[in-house]
């Protein structure tokens, strides 16, 4: 989980740093999208390098979300009643939503695909221009459709917020109380820049901060 974990981590904050693009307007976003299906060739086929990613993706959520429920089972089943005298612990409130935080993201990817990559759900009209189908997707009149990738971003900020964390514990790196207290800062960094930097797409384009095709 820790590995395959901080595989995603490395993706979403590369993709963030790509959705940022759509700031510097039509034709940086668009060339942008073309680089990636392009990047590789001739050694990679068209859109290969696109088709690597994919797979080490998928790959590595079927052994994170495999290992995160076998976790769970194996917690649920630790014990075959409740203990008579409960003893207080610290937690904080992403740790305890991480299974149905991570459960919820998994389910928003399904969604996100449909909605920008395979153009399935797309209330807003389909383009063959990356840039005009997410100012299309965030159009104010599809409100809902940017609560919905807000909301995602929360559970993916909290998901982020323990993950880091808990990766580094898993690793062995939070070995003394200035290594926790480092580690948790820097848990809380990397999910409010990555979970920020994705929020601040729609949200501009619902706000109309971002330019018209």
């Amino acid at each position: 989980m820790a590995l395959t974990g901080l595989i995603f981590v490395a993706y979403v904050l590369a993709h963030m740093y790509g959705n940022l693009k759509v700031f510097a307007g039509q034709d940086a976003f668009d060339t942008y999208a073309e680089h990636l299906r392009e990047f590789g060739e001739p050694i990679l086929p068209h859109a290969g390098f696109l088709w690597v990613v994919r797979v080490v993706l998928i790959l590595s959520l079927l052994v994170h979300a495999v290992a995160a429920y076998r976790l769970w089972a194996r917690a649920a089943g630790a014990r075959s009643h409740r203990y008579a005298m409960k003893k207080a612990t610290r937690s904080t409130l992403s740790s305890r939503t991480m299974r149905w935080g991570g459960t919820a993201i998994l389910l928003f990817v399904v969604f996100h695909l449909l909605n920008l990559t395979t153009r399935t759900i797309t209330p807003g009209g389909d383009s063959d221009s990356p840039y005009q189908r997410m100012l299309n997707t965030f159009d104010p009149e599809n409100w809902w459709m940017t609560v919905i990738y807000l909301l995602a971003m929360v559970a993916l900020g909290m998901h982020l917020r323990h993950g880091v964390f808990s990766a580094a514990q898993t690793l062995g790196y939070t070995n003394g109380q200035s290594a926790r207290a480092f580690w948790n800062r820097a848990g809380w960094t990397v999910a409010i820049v990555i979970a920020g930097g994705f929020a601040i797409v729609p949200l501009s384009i619902l706000l109309g901060l971002v330019p018209d095709a």
